[in-house]
């Protein structure tokens, strides 16, 4: 009972401090009213780090630690990974999100299915598959995102505190309100390529990969930003794979398709 009241007292103490400290301009959204800007140069929070196995991930972060601490759940029965996180952004020249990481040598492939639960959260909301050099909030780092809004993007630091590029896709006509169903992130060598499966096909690159070093090891995982420094959302992550070798997007991947509103698996 004493460890119980205990760890009530803490995160009340916790959601306390979050909702008193103040957020800086920066870091608030962008909105009809409201620009978001890149923060100060000299603006870091290091990571909080829980070094326990989740899955097949070795440990998850607190990516910059934001104002509320995130957290991660694995159901072994459904092989989802549920991740609640704040954070003001994965971009500019620091990042805040929930990280769940497995340090890696050589070539990797990491794919997911990835869906958002809460129909109101931010557009800009994003899933992410990552490479990371470290887990500081600036690190040199390769992003896969998958957006509230649709859009995804092959994104860059490419290098400590530097700022971020991408490549974004978005899509028209009749996909224009289509989610990727699935999403990856590959490194050959120095070569970082985005993978797609937008309706359940067989995964495929999309657009040239992008040059990126990494000196090993490196730190390799999914995370989820809901682009909110004081407030929390969650991304969920099915059917993961995480290969220590390229060419293995599809690697034990269920071709399906929509059915009476429903995806189902495809008979080969």
């Amino acid at each position: 009972m004493g460890l119980l009241k205990a760890s009530l007292v803490i995160t009340a103490a916790v959601l306390m401090k979050a909702q008193t400290t103040a957020v800086p301009d920066w870091a608030q959204p962008g909105s009809a009213t409201h620009k978001q800007v890149p923060p100060p140069a000299d603006f870091h929070r290091p990571a909080t780090n829980y070094n326990e196995p989740i899955g097949l991930f070795e440990g998850q972060s607190d990516i910059g630690s934001a104002l509320i601490p995130g957290s991660a759940h694995y159901d072994p029965g459904t092989k989802q990974y549920t991740i609640t996180s704040a954070g003001y952004n994965i971009w500019y020249t620091r990042d805040e999100f929930r990280f769940l990481w497995k340090k890696m040598s050589g070539d990797v492939s990491l794919a997911a299915d990835l869906t958002f639960p809460n129909p109101n959260g931010y557009g800009d909301r994003k899933g992410v598959l990552v490479i990371r050099q470290s887990l500081d909030d600036d690190s040199k780092e390769a992003v896969v995102g998958e957006h509230g809004t649709g859009m995804i993007h092959l994104a860059q630091r490419p290098e400590r505190h530097g700022m971020m590029t991408d490549e974004q896709f978005r899509f028209g006509g009749t996909l224009s309100h289509v989610m990727a169903k699935r999403i990856g992130i590959e490194k050959r060598g120095d070569a970082i390529a985005i993978f797609i499966s937008l309706e359940g096909e067989p995964m495929h690159q999309f657009g040239p990969p992008i040059t990126l070093h990494f000196d090993q090891p490196f730190y390799v995982g999914v995370g989820f930003c809901p682009h909110l420094p004081d407030k929390t959302d969650t991304g969920v992550f099915s059917n993961v794979i995480l290969e220590n070798e390229a060419g293995k997007m599809n690697e034990n991947f269920a071709v399906s398709h929509v059915e009476n509103g429903e995806r189902v698996p495809t008979s080969q």
